[in-house]
């Protein structure tokens, strides 16, 4: 009985997973790394309002992992039919494809948007030493961005080339 559902249901099953995981995991890490950068933030605007501006963008910036997280879950959902035909369709091992490809994002995601949360909070630092010099905090930050957009990159190309 238990292999007929996965035979009738396990690929979608399997894509379903990893899209969710995709999607759920990076803007678990995003919502985690903005909270510790807007945390940070908020001490500095205590003392210095007029630093708001440079405080959202540090904060912005850890956000942009739960985009791409949900961007491979869509090309997830995509790939497997979703938007336009016949879901059931996909085999186990399809979907198993499909969880595997979205892995990277959703791993990348999750743990790059925490550390590059740390490195914002890290960044409110030199805004409140030195304000002119804050860009070097958000250069800084995009060197773990460079990681996420790697993972965004590798499970793009597993999820539109992988079968």
């Amino acid at each position: 009985m238990f292999g007929e559902l996965i035979a009738q249901y396990g690929g979608p099953f399997f894509g379903f997973l990893g899209a969710a995981l995709a999607a759920g995991l990076a803007c678990v890490g995003s919502a985690k790394g903005t909270g510790i950068a807007g945390e940070a933030g908020a001490g500095l605007l205590c003392e210095d309002p007029s630093q708001f501006s440079k405080v959202m963008i540090l904060q912005v910036i850890p956000g942009t992992q739960g985009l791409y997280g949900l961007v491979i879950g869509f090309l997830a959902l995509l790939k497997m039919g979703l938007f336009g035909g016949d879901i059931t369709a996909i085999t186990t091992t399809q979907g198993l494809q499909i969880l595997a490809a979205c892995l990277p994002m959703a791993l990348g995601g999750l743990l790059s948007a925490i550390a590059q949360g740390r490195v914002a909070a890290a960044s409110v630092n030199i805004v409140s030493k030195s304000p002119n010099d804050w860009s070097k905090g958000m250069v800084l930050c995009i060197i773990v961005e460079f990681y996420a957009i790697l993972s965004l990159l590798i499970s793009f190309l597993m999820i539109w080339f992988g079968f």
